[in-house]
């Protein structure tokens, strides 16, 4: 039985899919990340999809950098974090 996991998004991330948070289930974080980008079809002002915006984004899981192969057995939380433009 997969664990639920607590998805966050940020910025770019959070307007394409159109919430702030959910709660899902996934075995790896790319299993997680390829169902939210085929669930969510909003984009951005600009026109981006969440599919696209994970391309460029930086993964936390319980708050530790992540790629796409990391495991969610156990975890709570990931952050899903776009670049972020400012100085």
């Amino acid at each position: 039985m997969l664990d639920s996991v607590e998805i966050h998004y940020f910025a770019a991330a959070r307007a394409a899919a159109g919430v702030g948070s959910e709660s899902v289930t996934a075995a790896t974080l790319g299993e997680l990340l390829d169902d939210r980008a085929a669930h969510h079809r909003g984009t951005t002002d600009s026109g981006m999809s969440l599919r696209e915006i994970f391309e460029r984004c930086t993964f936390l899981v319980d708050g530790r950098n992540s790629d796409r192969a990391t495991p969610l057995t156990g975890v709570t939380r990931v952050d899903v974090l776009p670049p972020f433009a400012g100085g």
